[in-house]
């Protein structure tokens, strides 16, 4: 029997709260998703800061220590290590690497705080994805891509998922991925006939900003 795509958000429950906060990942779970996609990048002192863009309220994150980014945005830009450890025993963890050099970063939180419900450790960056695959085999990772041209590389990466922008996929692409033993995770899908379309494509993660929608289209709660 085929299962029911895993429902995840995008940088949390990024329609209703402040992307990649804390307060994204929990209304994510509480609107009934199986977990959340987050972005890591690296400060100037090596810690892995959850953050989307290179530059967080005009302020790059490469040129500027943890302390500094706590101190100016509590609550806001969390550690790689604080989310591992608030929820990798609660929900499935989509982990975007948005730069090189996080491989110790990352493989130190996996060690420390296991996810019980499944995780995959993605990049558009295929070397960032070689690079872990390197140094850890076990690792489940993931390819991220948004270019026709560029997707076919996934089948040259050592990768246990495949995700392309929603816009690229179509059922000859699913079955290929799936006849090659990997999965397909379909991002970002906003409208919820979009939401349908990828179900019933049979794709395995479906990634969404307004995860109220998409529990609800996918995964009504009985009354």
């Amino acid at each position: 029997m085929t299962q029911p795509p895993l429902l995840l958000g995008h940088r949390g429950a990024r329609a209703y709260a402040a992307e990649n906060s804390f307060d994204a990942f929990a209304l994510a779970l509480e609107h009934g998703c199986d977990g959340f996609e987050f972005d890591v990048r690296l400060t100037s002192d090596d810690r892995a800061i959850i953050c989307h863009d290179a530059a967080f309220a005009r302020v790059p994150i490469a040129e500027n220590t943890w302390a500094n980014f706590a101190k100016l945005y509590a609550g806001l830009m969390p550690l790689l290590e604080h989310v591992m450890k608030h929820y990798a025993a609660r929900a499935f963890l989509d982990i975007e690497l948005k730069v090189p050099g996080l491989d110790d970063e990352v493989l130190d939180a996996l060690k420390n705080y296991p996810p019980r419900h499944g995780y995959v450790v993605s990049s558009f960056l295929p070397e960032v994805v070689t690079s872990l695959a390197k140094k850890d085999r076990g690792v489940r990772l993931g390819y991220i891509c948004d270019d026709m041209k560029r997707l076919p590389r996934w089948r040259e990466l050592p990768v246990e998922v495949v995700a392309p922008h929603y816009s690229l996929v179509d059922e000859t692409l699913v079955k290929e991925v799936h006849a090659a033993g990997k999965q397909v995770f379909v991002w970002t899908v906003n409208r919820a006939d979009a939401m349908r379309q990828m179900a019933e494509l049979r794709v395995d993660a479906i990634i969404s900003d307004d995860t109220r929608l998409l529990s609800r289209t996918l995964r009504p709660r009985k009354s």
